[in-house]
């Protein structure tokens, strides 16, 4: 950690988890303050106000803040109306995308040679940009490795045209997880005749994110296919391989590839233009539900914080946005990213991400900047080492235990470190399930899912744990206020090439808006 940003953060973490003190006056622009008094001007009840709004206009909007929809944008009104009146310049950043939804819970069904239902969401999952669908007919294997490879990532099943020779036409394809993305798959199954598609997760065991076991999530990319597809677990999968089965799969959805949505990006009118300190959150949910842990935590503590710091005069000139349309593959900041000039990229010296920051059975996860647990994704851009040190003394600082979460590329900072700017953030935990290990490091349940209500109609104001957002809280607000005043900030020079290797992997470790890839 560079000294004067140690110096500052060992201040403001003293105290940042009591935020319940006092708002700070502004400080005089000659001054240098304290990032501790400004930090604990952000409270957890001025949070949960934030959240509490969002839970209200997703009951007024048939339970979903998704983009697309009349939840999302009143949730943009709402934040960006507090932005403009705290003094921010505030833009609405209009993009198409191509919308998708379920119309009705899908049905999967084996009908022979016993019957049996799964179930919608932990047996089997509709995939985003499948079609629409009834059908009835055999179940036919493509190219299945059962029992599995011990090598992860190793099937090849449907990813070229030549796996359905022989192929039944009207048949339904059953495919696994490996090597290629599902559109190719679903596309192949398609184009050999197939009334549905069914892939299923690919076999290995492992713990967390490792476990190629559990309930497949996954995107299609665009509406391109047009029959039912749907993800489900191994166990699922391999008990439809046998010989003679029939099933009934019947999707309803919607897709619309030129819906319209918006990002919000508020600037502060203080600060060095010329240093962009950039925190950023999706705001939009899934169609499901709510989404008041995901993403509404984020959404709030990181608005709460912009609220207390649009009057300061900062050093360094603050930046915060409101993703929309990250649930179906960041596309907001990739739109955002896209449209910035090398100049403008060169600008932001950093950008801090916080997404799902207060899961009820959490744990305390760090974006592994500096690839320290030498697993999985790599690095960060430089600079990256030094905002994970930022989070790591905060932690200490307070006494609480924290955890490295690798870059994976699946939410919104994967845009920000494909172009070289540095970044890291927080995350609580998705649909992984706590191992043992961790159980006892941070409490909560082993064997039980981080936050078991994910991307369901119960990710409700009930859904959070008051302890991690209030943690969290402290360290957006630290984070904030120590780089806001930083003399030396971590990207503190031209971003560097375009990183390669951000994408993919880590299914329930990071935010999982589905995956798109084996």
């Amino acid at each position: 950690m560079r000294a004067r940003a140690s110096r500052g953060l060992v201040a403001a973490v003293t105290t940042a988890a009591a935020v319940a003190l006092p708002v700070v006056s502004a400080v005089p622009a000659s001054a240098d303050p304290n990032p501790a008094g400004l930090s604990q001007s952000v409270k957890v009840p001025s949070v949960k106000q934030h959240l509490a709004k969002f839970q209200q206009i997703a009951d007024a909007n048939g339970g979903t803040r998704a983009s697309g929809t009349p939840g999302h944008e009143a949730s943009v009104a709402y934040v960006a109306g507090k932005l403009r009146a705290a003094g921010y310049d505030v833009t609405l950043q209009e993009f198409e995308f191509p919308f998708f939804r379920e119309i009705t819970p899908a049905v999967m069904e084996r009908v022979s040679p016993a019957a049996k239902t799964y179930a919608r969401n932990t047996d089997f999952k509709v995939m985003t940009y499948s079609g629409s669908g009834s059908v009835t007919a055999p179940v036919q294997g493509v190219d299945l490795t059962l029992p599995p490879s011990p090598t992860p990532n190793s099937s090849t099943s449907g990813c070229e045209a030549s796996d359905f020779a022989g192929f039944t036409a009207g048949n339904i394809a059953l495919m696994q997880r490996g090597t290629c993305n599902f559109q190719v798959k679903a596309e192949n199954a398609q184009a050999a005749g197939a009334s549905g598609v069914i892939i299923f997760n690919e076999g290995q065991p492992g713990e967390g994110a490792n476990d190629r076991r559990t309930l497949l999530s996954g995107t299609l990319n665009e509406p391109t296919t047009h029959i039912p597809v749907v993800g489900a677990t191994f166990a699922a999968g391999s008990e439809l391989a046998a010989t003679g089965t029939t099933v009934r799969l019947a999707v309803s959805t919607e897709s619309d590839l030129h819906r319209k949505t918006r990002n919000v990006i508020a600037e502060s009118r203080k600060g060095d233009p010329g240093k962009v300190v950039m925190l950023g959150a999706h705001l939009d949910s899934v169609p499901e539900g709510p989404g008041i842990n995901d993403n509404g935590s984020g959404s709030a503590a990181i608005l709460e914080t912009a609220l207390r710091a649009g009057h300061l005069p900062t050093r360094n000139r603050l930046r915060f946005a409101f993703w929309g349309a990250e649930e179906l593959g960041l596309l907001g900041s990739e739109h955002y990213v896209d449209g910035l000039s090398a100049e403008e990229k060169a600008r932001i010296k950093l950008y801090l991400n916080f997404d799902m920051i207060a899961s009820p059975n959490y744990t305390l996860g760090i974006y592994d900047g500096d690839d320290s647990d030498k697993t999985g994704a790599p690095a960060g851009p430089a600079g990256s080492d030094e905002i994970e040190k930022l989070f790591e003394t905060y932690y200490r600082t307070i006494r609480q235990p924290y955890v490295g979460t690798d870059f994976t590329g699946r939410s919104d900072y994967g845009p920000f470190i494909a172009v070289g700017i540095p970044a890291g953030g927080l995350f609580t935990g998705a649909e992984g399930i706590k191992s043992p290990e961790e159980a006892a490091k941070f409490g909560g349940q082993a064997g039980v899912a981080y936050d078991k209500c994910y991307h369901q109609a119960c990710d409700t104001i009930a859904n959070i744990s008051d302890k991690a957002l209030t943690i969290n809280t402290g360290a957006v607000a630290t984070a904030a206020f120590v780089y806001a005043y930083s003399r030396d900030l971590p990207g503190g020079g031209t971003p560097a090439a375009t990183r390669a290797g951000t994408g993919g992997g880590g299914l329930g470790a990071d935010h999982d808006h589905g995956d798109v890839s084996e």
